[in-house]
C-alpha cells in the first residue's frame, strides 16, 4: 500500500524517524524550532527520572512492582473501566458529528492549503503507522481465543454463533473506537499547528482552556504524561514483537523459547531502531515501511488464496452485520455483573493500548495531513483502517475458525497455551509453512523497527520542547530506555505484565484525550465566530443613516 510512496524522491518517508525531514514544519514554518534541537526542561528531566526510578524499582522490586500493578489493575478496571468505553464513544460521535457540522469544510491549514499527497498514498501512509505488531499478534489469536471463550457467554463455545462473536468483538477492539482515539488527537494536532502555528507539544492543545497556563506546570504535567503514555504502549509493542519473534524462531529452528531469547531479541531490535533514529536513515525507514506493507499484502493475499475464501466471505458479511446491531451495546457493556478479567485482558487492554499511542499516531497524522478539511480527515481515518482492519481478522481468524471447527485442528488449544503461537499455527496447516512463517517473523521484525523508530523520535521531541530535530543524546537514551523498559517488564511478569501496566498508566492519559477534544471544539466554535463575524459588514450606526437619508 505504502509502495505509491516510491514514486517521489522527495515524498516524506510513510513513518517519521530521526532525520529532520521526516516529520517535517509546515510550509509556513509554523511549529519548528530554531534552538539547535529543543530545549531540554523540566518535562525531560521529570520523564527521565521518572522512568529510571521505574526501572529501578523493576530490578531491584519486582515482587513488588507486581503486587502493586496487579493491584492498581483491579482497582482501576473496576472503578474507572466504564470510563474507557464511554470516552471512546463520545469521542466516536463528536467526531461524527464534527464531519456532519459545517466546521467540516475547515481546512487544517491555511484556507489556501490544498492536501500534500493524494488521497490514495495518503491512506497508504495511515495504514503504514498503525498496520503493526499486533495485527500479528491478535489478527488469528482474538477470533481464535473468542471462539474458544465467547465473550460475556453470549455464545456457546466451538458453535456457528460463537465463531461470529468472536470476530464481532475482534471488530470492535480494533474497529471504530481505536480509530477515533487517534483520529481526535491527529484532527487536534493538525489543527494547532498547521492553522495556529503552535509547538507540536500535547500542553499547546489545551490552549483554548487554559490559556498561558498551559506553558506552565499544569501543561509541563500533560506533556509528561503524554510521555510515560506512549513510552509503555511503545514497551508493550516491543514485548509483544519479542515474543511473537522468538515462537517462530522456536517453531522453525528450535530456538528456546525463554526470557533469555526474548530478551536478547530485544536488546538486538532495540540497538537498530535507536541507530536507525540518530542517523536518520531515512531511506531505510522509508525502505521498512513500504516492504512491510507489501509483505503484509502479500501474505493476506497468500491465506485468501490458499484458505476458505468463501465461507470467509460469508463469516464477513454476517459478522459485519452483528457488529452494527450490537455496535451500542458493546460499547457500553461494562462489568456490572461480572467478567472484569475478560475485559481486562481484551477490551480495556486494548483501548489503553490505542490510548497509549494516541501521541504518536497524533502527531503522523497532523503531519501529512495538512490541506485536508475537517470532514475528509475524520471520514478517511475512521471509515478506511477500519474496514482494513476488519477484513484482516476475517482472513486470518476466520481462516484459524474453519480450521478448528471443520478440519479438526487445535489451533484454540495452541492459543491458550501460548497466545503467541496462534499465528503461526495457522500457517501450519496451509502449503509452505517454513516460508511463510519466515516471511511473518520479517514482517514482525519490520514492524518492530519502524514503529519503535517513529516512537522514539516522538518521545525525543515530546520531552525537547517539541524540537523536530531533538538532539542525538535524548535520542539515544529514549531508544534505550524504550528497550531497558521493555526488558524488565518482560522479566517481571511478561505479557501479564505488560498488560497490566499500559492500561494502568493510560487512564491519565484517557482523561487528557477527553480534555483535549472538549478544548478542541472550544477553540473552533471561537475561530468560527470570529470568522463569522469578520465576514459580515458592519450595521451603520443611526447618525450614518440619517446622513446617507439626507443626501438621498
Amino acid at each position: 500500500m505504502s509502495s505509491h510512496l516510491g514514486a517521489d524522491a522527495e515524498t516524506p518517508p510513510a513513518t517519521p524517524s530521526g532525520s529532520s525531514g521526516d516529520i517535517a514544519t509546515d510550509r509556513t514554518g509554523a511549529g519548528a524550532d530554531q534552538d539547535g534541537g529543543g530545549r531540554l526542561g523540566s518535562v525531560f528531566w521529570t520523564s527521565i527520572g521518572i522512568s529510571t526510578i521505574f526501572v529501578a524499582w523493576a530490578v531491584l522490586f519486582t515482587d513488588n512492582l507486581n503486587k502493586v500493578t496487579n493491584t492498581s489493575l483491579n482497582w482501576v478496571t473496576s472503578t474507572f473501566g466504564w470510563s474507557y468505553l464511554v470516552i471512546t464513544l463520545a469521542i466516536l460521535i463528536f467526531l461524527v458529528f464534527l464531519a456532519f457540522s459545517p466546521a467540516g469544510d475547515i481546512r487544517l491549514g491555511k484556507d489556501t492549503d490544498r492536501p500534500e499527497f493524494s488521497t490514495l498514498t495518503w491512506f497508504a501512509m495511515i495504514l503504514s503507522a498503525v498496520m503493526g505488531i499486533g495485527l500479528v499478534s491478535y489478527g488469528v489469536a482474538e477470533p481464535i481465543s473468542h471462539l474458544a471463550t465467547p465473550p460475556h457467554g453470549l455464545a456457546e463455545p466451538n458453535t456457528p454463533a460463537a465463531a461470529v462473536r468472536a470476530l464481532q468483538y475482534s471488530y470492535f477492539d480494533w474497529g471504530l473506537q481505536a480509530w477515533a482515539i487517534f483520529a481526535v488527537f491527529g484532527l487536534a494536532i493538525a489543527y494547532s499547528t498547521h492553522r495556529k502555528g503552535r509547538r507540536t507539544l500535547v500542553s499547546q492543545l489545551f490552549v483554548p482552556l487554559l490559556g498561558d497556563r498551559a506553558n506552565g506546570p499544569i501543561g509541563k504535567t500533560i506533556d509528561v504524561l503524554a510521555v510515560f503514555a506512549t513510552l509503555f504502549g511503545t514497551t508493550t509493542s516491543l514485548g509483544l514483537g519479542a515474543l511473537q519473534v522468538n515462537n517462530g524462531l522456536g517453531r522453525l529452528w528450535g530456538m528456546p523459547v525463554n526470557n533469555v531469547s526474548q530478551v536478547l531479541i530485544i536488546a538486538a531490535v532495540t540497538s537498530i531502531f535507536t541507530l536507525s533514529a540518530v542517523t536518520g536513515v531515512s531511506k531505510g525507514i522509508k525502505f521498512l515501511s513500504q516492504g512491510s506493507t507489501l509483505l503484509a499484502i502479500g501474505l493476506f493475499v497468500f491465506m485468501l488464496v490458499v484458505g476458505p475464501a468463501v465461507f470467509l466471505a460469508n463469516l464477513y458479511i454476517e459478522s459485519v452485520g452483528q457488529w452494527a446491531t450490537d455496535f451500542f451495546r458493546m460499547s457500553l457493556q461494562g462489568t456490572a455483573f461480572g467478567g472484569l478479567e475478560w475485559m481486562q485482558w481484551w477490551t480495556y487492554f486494548m483501548m489503553a493500548w490505542w490510548v497509549s499511542w494516541g501521541a504518536f499516531v497524533g502527531v503522523f497524522l497532523a503531519r501529512i495531513s495538512r490541506g485536508r478539511t475537517i470532514r475528509g480527515f475524520i471520514m478517511g481515518v475512521l471509515v478506511v483502517p477500519s474496514v482494513v482492519f476488519f477484513t484482516w481478522f476475517t482472513v486470518f481468524g476466520g481462516t484459524a475458525i474453519h480450521v478448528d471447527m471443520f478440519e479438526g485442528g487445535d489451533i484454540a488449544k495452541q492459543t491458550a497455551a501460548d497466545i503467541n503461537s496462534a499465528f503461526f499455527a495457522t500457517l501450519d496447516h496451509f502449503p509452505l509453512s517454513g516460508v511463510t512463517s519466515v516471511v511473518a517473523i520479517i514482517l514482525v521484525v519490520m514492524f518492530f523497527v519502524s514503529g519503535a523508530d517513529a516512537n522514539t523520535y516522538v518521545l525525543s521531541m515530546m520531552t525537547s520542547n517539541g524540537s523536530l530535530t531533538p538532539r542525538r543524546p535524548v535520542l539515544i537514551l529514549w531508544g534505550v530506555l524504550t528497550g531497558v523498559t521493555a526488558v524488565v517488564l518482560m522479566l517481571a511478569g511478561g505479557l501479564n505484565a505488560l498488560q497490566n501496566t499500559v492500561i494502568v498508566t493510560s487512564l491519565p492519559f484517557l482523561v487528557i484525550i477527553a480534555g483535549l477534544a472538549v478544548s478542541f471544539w472550544t477553540e473552533l466554535r471561537a475561530d468560527r465566530r470570529d470568522g463569522r463575524e469578520a465576514r459580515e459588514p458592519s450595521e451603520p450606526s443611526t447618525d450614518e443613516k440619517e446622513t446617507t437619508g439626507a443626501a438621498l
